[in-house]
């Protein structure tokens, strides 16, 4: 994602808890499917690598899944407004 991605939503705080998934979720930024050029969600077959690239544990990647989901539904939106 870069700043003009975020518009006026381009100052903001990430929890450390959520740094990790945050960076998953924008190593992804290359991975989105689309219908007709428009976003219908990420490629979901690159994030294993993209986990291990960043070094998640086992043991924490569901909840970086559950994130990235969160995140790529939101975004989804955010694009769809545009």
């Amino acid at each position: 994602m870069t700043p003009e991605d975020l518009g006026d939503r381009s100052s903001f705080d990430i929890f450390p808890e959520n740094y990790t998934s945050v960076e998953v979720f924008n190593a992804m930024r290359t991975q989105w499917r689309t219908d007709m050029g428009v976003p219908i969600g990420l490629d979901y077959s690159a994030l294993p690598s993209v986990m291990r690239l960043f070094g998640v544990p086992a043991v924490q990647r569901r909840r970086v899944f559950d994130d990235v989901r969160v995140m790529e539904n939101a975004a989804i939106s955010l694009m769809r407004e545009q």
